[in-house]
């Protein structure tokens, strides 16, 4: 009986070791629950990270609600190549992926505001603009009623762009009862309205407040220096007055001027063919002139 009792007692031990950890799972592993599962919440570690223990702790309180709340996964990946995708600092990354699409939570590691930043912000905060419904939606150039806008103008093939996902939902979930946090596709289906607020990098942030628009030209990508910017340091950048949208005659010319920008070897070649071109006409015309034509004289008929 005593033996069956130290049996018991060893399984329990073990099993209250193995619920006390998160379960480990591989970068294929991770891609795989992106694609499969709604929620998916991830702790990016790394071995003898006293701050990765913490959030590990709290996150093991908090898996029942997890679990419970959101139906989510809740997993570890220890030293991770994934993880400088989302979070520059890399580890400890604790990232909540809805849909596929990241969050990354910025906050300490306590179990009541990760529980908190994660059920208020179930859905993707980012909102996705176009050409078609960008003056609708933000009213930008009116300064009426939607609201303050902070946009992000990216491209399909920036790798930066990608990196910052995650931080720019973690802006919009910071920012979501001030304002509207949207991202722009200047490659694509935001090309007219970029090439309107004369965007020609990426990324590239704008804040459209009331009519102005005020440039984020501060190098620090970091979820602080987003959200300071919009509520405070704005005031400090240069005050622009929203252009309305340009007229279709107007948005071909200046797409010709960006393109000639970007494929400056245009100009080369277009210079090259005129002075060809000039050369060439002046060297016809210094041979014609050297050629002189021959007279002939007539002969006096006798009489």
């Amino acid at each position: 009986m005593k033996i069956i009792i130290i049996l018991s007692l060893l399984f329990i031990s073990v099993q209250n070791v193995k619920s006390a950890s998160l379960e480990v799972v591989t970068d294929d592993e991770l891609l795989n629950l992106f694609k499969s599962e709604k929620y998916v919440i991830v702790l990016f570690t790394k071995r003898d990270c006293e701050q990765c223990d913490n959030f590990e702790n709290e996150l093991i309180h908090l898996r029942e609600d997890l679990v419970d709340t959101l139906n989510a996964w809740v997993v570890k990946a220890v030293s991770s190549q994934l993880v400088r995708l989302y979070n520059p600092n890399k580890e400890p990354a604790l990232v909540f992926f809805r849909h596929g699409i990241p969050l990354l939570y910025e906050g300490p590691a306590n179990d009541e505001l990760i529980l908190h930043t994660f059920t208020e912000n179930k859905e993707p905060i980012v909102r996705e603009l176009s050409d078609d419904n960008f003056e609708h939606l933000t009213q930008a150039s009116s300064g009426a009623t939607t609201g303050d806008w902070f946009v992000m103008f990216y491209s399909t093939d920036c790798v930066e762009c990608q990196r910052l996902q995650a931080r720019w939902e973690a802006v919009g979930a910071k920012l979501r009862t001030r304002l509207n946090v949207a991202r722009v596709n200047r490659q694509t289906v935001g090309a007219v309205t970029s090439r309107r607020f004369g965007v020609w990098e990426v990324p590239t942030f704008i804040f459209f407040r009331q009519g102005y628009m005020y440039r984020y030209n501060i190098h620090k990508y970091d979820v602080a220096s987003f959200t300071s910017f919009v509520t405070d340091w704005y005031k400090n950048a240069r005050k622009e007055i929203v252009p309305v949208p340009k007229s279709p005659f107007d948005d071909f010319l200046q797409m010709i001027v960006d393109y000639l920008r970007d494929n400056p070897w245009i100009w080369k070649i277009g210079f090259g063919s005129v002075g060809f071109t000039i050369l060439s006409i002046f060297i016809i015309i210094s041979k014609l002139k050297a050629k002189k034509p021959t007279v002939t004289k007539k002969s006096k008929k006798s009489k």
